[in-house]
């Protein structure tokens, strides 16, 4: 019997990669994608040689256009068992005042945490429309079910990644596609480190004084809601740690 292919993006680190092990361990085939070759080749060797799977690694920067249809196009011959679609790839640049920020850092998260997402998943979902099945599960954030102060254009960015899973779930629903929305909270991966442009003083203060959710946390949430049966659909999960009440109130022990 064929496995089905579980397609992940921005698997390299942080919650992609812990979805990785997860769903490897689980025995499943993935598809992993990211900007990090040398990552993508390791993480293949250890999860093929772990847990005797099949793990296709594609290298590219999601941002791009060209690159992303150039890498689905060579994937084209698995779209038959690509069952799952998790769209984790995304980040924040700085964190700034509306007035301040940087039109280069707006850009990028921009490109990337909606446009790469529009990309890869009308790709995706049209193998999934062949299939007459499938589950395109979009990684948000609780940044786009709330403003917070300095978080202007990726809080946008992430409403509209809210607003495009819903659309998407409306428009699919003929097909017999799930889509859900996972909106984690503060989660301690590489997420702050890149927003903060590598100073990981900064990055570190963001977790101080509680303890955030870990990629783990939102892997097996994340695994949880493809094991359901085929007449149940999660559509959403804000998911945060006990310490955090919404996108921006969190209880610092210092």
């Amino acid at each position: 019997m064929t496995k089905n292919y579980i397609l992940i993006t921005g698997a390299t680190s942080g919650i992609g990669l812990a979805c990785a092990e997860k769903f490897a361990a689980q025995g499943n085939n993935l598809i992993l994608t990211g900007r990090r070759n040398d990552r993508l080749l390791a993480l293949k060797e250890k999860l093929e040689k772990e847990f005797q799977i099949q793990v296709e690694i594609s290298c590219f920067d999601i941002q791009s256009k060209d690159a992303v249809y150039a890498s689905m196009d060579k994937l084209a011959h698995l779209k038959n068992q690509v069952s799952v679609l998790i769209n984790n790839a995304g980040l924040a640049a700085g964190r700034d005042n509306f007035q301040d920020a940087s039109l280069d850092d707006w850009e990028q998260m921009i490109d990337t945490n909606i446009k790469g997402v529009m990309y890869i998943t009308q790709i995706v979902s049209k193998w999934m429309i062949e299939n007459k099945k499938g589950h395109i599960i979009n990684i948000g954030s609780t940044a786009g079910k709330e403003v917070y102060p300095q978080g202007n254009m990726y809080c946008a960015t992430k409403h509209a990644v809210d607003a495009l899973t819903k659309a998407m779930r409306q428009d699919l629903l003929p097909h017999n596609i799930k889509v859900t929305g996972i909106h984690p909270g503060a989660a301690e991966t590489e997420f702050s480190l890149v927003r903060f442009k590598g100073d990981q003083s900064k990055a570190d203060a963001v977790y101080k004084g509680f303890e955030p959710l870990h990629p783990e946390d939102i892997a097996d949430i994340i695994y949880y809601t493809t094991t359901l049966p085929a007449n149940v659909c999660i559509n959403e999960l804000i998911v945060t740690p006990t310490a955090q009440a919404n996108s921006y109130l969190i209880n610092k022990l210092n």
